[in-house]
């Protein structure tokens, strides 16, 4: 049973300013669950319609029904399970080999997805804007599907962060080199603007070179492409000729 005290404070944790203050997130779903715990992230409870979906547990597993479930879950179909685990303490951003830097952010689902393709890439350190969405949020803890634990995610001034890395600093542009063309270094920082407005002024004085996506449909007036997809194409070049 979740009792009424329990129910609003796993509610309160959809805010940022309640993760903040318990020190918690929250974690839909059986595979994002067991990833999460499987990569050393401190389970703190575990709320699920069947404890024998979670063998890795053991007695820490509490049986609720469907309906309790429904009253702490955010999904309109809630996932059979929901956890709390702890807030790991954040790192320093690395400076060395490829960084993606994220300048403000917005989409919940757009930084779950870069988060995993920044483990598929094996990108270390993601370094975000202070105006990035919460990277604890539950939408992008659910896009994530587990790679939350694996990629070290840096909250910072991303101006001071790009001038005191030491590293080049690539900026997605869609006036930028051609990225398929480019000769791309095995260190540096690949820079992802805002979804409606792109990279800001002042990040964009800091770069060493734009690159870009080039367009092949034939009539050209495709605006753009989705932050994320964008992240994923220059990622794959950026890592071509070092496998």
């Amino acid at each position: 049973m979740v009792s009424k005290s329990e129910i609003k404070l796993i509610t309160g944790l959809h805010q940022k300013k309640y993760r903040n203050r318990h020190g918690m997130f929250i974690a839909e779903g059986i595979k994002v669950i067991t990833e999460l715990y499987k990569a050393g992230m401190d389970l703190r409870e575990l709320f699920t319609v069947d404890a024998d979906l979670f063998s890795f547990t053991g007695n820490r597993a509490r049986e609720i029904s469907e309906n309790e479930l429904k009253k702490i879950s955010q999904l309109k179909t809630p996932n059979k399970a929901l956890a709390l685990f702890d807030i790991p303490e954040e790192k320093k951003a690395g400076n060395s080999g490829i960084v993606v830097a994220l300048d403000d952010i917005r989409d919940p689902g757009n930084l779950g997805t870069i988060v995993r393709l920044c483990d598929w890439f094996g990108v270390e350190d993601l370094v975000c804007s202070t105006t990035t969405v919460d990277c604890f949020n539950a939408k992008v803890v659910q896009a994530t599907m587990g790679s939350l634990a694996r990629v070290n995610i840096v909250y910072t001034d991303l101006e001071a962060y790009i001038r005191e890395s030491g590293l080049p600093a690539f900026a997605a542009d869609m006036d930028g080199e051609n990225v398929y063309t480019a000769s791309l270094p095995e260190q540096g920082i690949l820079v992802m603007g805002n979804e409606a407005n792109g990279i800001s002024g002042n990040i964009r004085l800091l770069a060493d070179r734009f690159v870009s996506i080039p367009r092949f449909g034939r009539v050209q007036q495709t605006e753009s492409l989705n932050v994320a997809t964008a992240t994923a194409i220059l990622l794959s070049e950026f890592r071509r000729g070092y496998q």
